[in-house]
């Protein structure tokens, strides 16, 4: 497939149709690189586990066993 490489502002760039997106799994973040002189775009991989704490507030975190472990004031009434 031939495109053309257009003028955008200072820089240079090609027109991508949707169905070679598609098939490329291309869509969002790309990253850009050169393999003996040939452009070569890739979709960037996604870093397991990034941002599972960004919201994350320690005093929200609620003691989930509060409820079911005897206090250690209460351990000599417990028989085992």
């Amino acid at each position: 497939m031939r495109t053309v490489i257009r003028k955008i502002g200072n820089s240079r760039g090609i027109i991508i149709p949707a169905a070679l997106l598609a098939e490329a799994g291309l869509e969002g973040e790309v990253e850009l690189t050169l393999q003996a002189g040939a452009l070569v775009i890739e979709p960037v991989a996604p870093v397991p586990r990034q941002g599972w704490f960004d919201d994350y507030r320690p005093e929200a975190d609620v003691d989930a066993w509060a409820d079911y472990v005897a206090d250690e004031d209460e351990a000599d009434e417990w028989a085992w």
